[in-house]
């Protein structure tokens, strides 16, 4: 079952009652068409012309199924339409002149005669006939249901990509951060008031790059790390030594892209989840490689009554979806918390 699944899948379809209807019906009528059969004799008279049908259709129909899957599963994606149709017509072809050198001789062993008047090219004609109304069927099945999921998929990412990127921006101007920015500065502002009015224009620097981002679907790396920069200041004086931060990103992967506030909603997950005190020092570090920004963070796990939603990493992996085919990668072992996020080099549009 889980099989017949997965070859629907990659067809688009079930095509388990084409195969049941298609196959008797198409050897019947190829005969009348093609190779001169007349039913003036009765049906008993034309079984054997519809039995030696049925076994090149048969033949014809699952190898060129089998070959439809083979390169599907290979070139499955829309901008490798192309290249799948080229491959599957060339290997139909060859497929049909090997079968159809097979099957003669299967046709004369079991001793029918060939049709007087029915030269080789009506049985190529013929031949080719059942080899493209199959091709024909399957392709246009698979396309218009590959076109069906793309409208479907790109309405939901849509509307995922417009409610995680309105959630994000409530998530990261939140209460909680804004409190112990103001509870900071007003230690700050008897202490050391040019201290304060550096913590300000920080504050400041990080609400005004939310707001400015808000209609930005992807943003440079370069603007990412500004703004990170700004928002770690402001932890940096709230945790003091207790928070230890490495950012060793190369310059020449600056100009490429990510989504907004991603790195923010990393680095508030590590901090909101785990101890950070004189004994345990917080480290996050961040790096990139492989065309991917990586984020690791020591873990030192809070005890907390409930567990954690992951809403965060939700909302960042369905924000990339919308524009890059890899995932964001997360992972968790004993002693670290590790995201991957995929660096985007040319978007269409931002």
């Amino acid at each position: 079952m889980h099989k017949r699944k997965k070859v629907a899948e990659i067809l688009g379809f079930d095509d388990t009652w084409a195969l049941i209807l298609g196959i008797p019906f198409l050897s019947f009528i190829i005969p009348l068409l093609f190779f001169k059969g007349t039913l003036s004799n009765g049906l008993v008279a034309y079984l054997p012309e519809w039995g030696i049908s049925f076994m090149y259709t048969v033949t014809y129909w699952f190898s060129c199924r089998a070959i439809f899957i083979f390169f599907r599963r290979r070139y499955s994606g829309y901008q490798e339409t192309r290249k799948r149709i080229l491959y599957i017509t060339a290997t139909a072809l060859a497929a049909y002149f090997v079968l159809n050198h097979s099957l003669k001789y299967v046709h004369d062993f079991i001793g029918h005669p060939p049709k007087e008047g029915v030269s080789d090219f009506d049985y190529t004609v013929g031949t080719l006939m059942i080899v493209a109304l199959v091709g024909t069927l399957y392709e246009s099945v698979f396309l218009y249901d590959r076109w069906k999921r793309t409208i479907i998929e790109a309405e939901r990412l849509m509307r995922e990509n417009v409610e995680s990127q309105l959630e994000g921006l409530k998530n990261q101007v939140n209460p909680h951060f804004l409190f112990n920015s103001l509870n900071t500065l007003s230690y700050l502002i008897p202490e050391d008031s040019q201290r304060a009015v550096h913590f300000v224009q920080k504050l400041s620097k990080v609400y005004r790059y939310i707001l400015e981002i808000r209609d930005k679907k992807l943003i440079t790396l370069r603007e990412e790390l500004e703004f990170l920069h700004a928002y770690l200041f402001l932890l940096q004086e709230r945790f003091g030594d207790n928070l230890k931060v490495a950012l060793r990103a190369d310059e020449s992967a600056y100009n490429h892209y990510l989504v907004p506030l991603s790195l923010q909603i990393l680095f508030e997950n590590a901090i909101k989840h785990n101890i950070i005190s004189s004994d345990k020092p917080l480290f996050i570090e961040l790096w990139v490689e492989g065309g991917r920004l990586v984020v690791r963070n020591k873990l030192q796990r809070k005890k907390q009554v409930m567990p954690s939603t992951r809403l965060g990493l939700q909302n960042i992996r369905n924000r990339y979806a919308f524009f890059s085919d890899e995932e964001v990668s997360v992972v968790e072992t004993d002693e670290c918390f590790t995201v991957s996020l995929p660096l985007i080099e040319a978007p269409v549009a931002v």
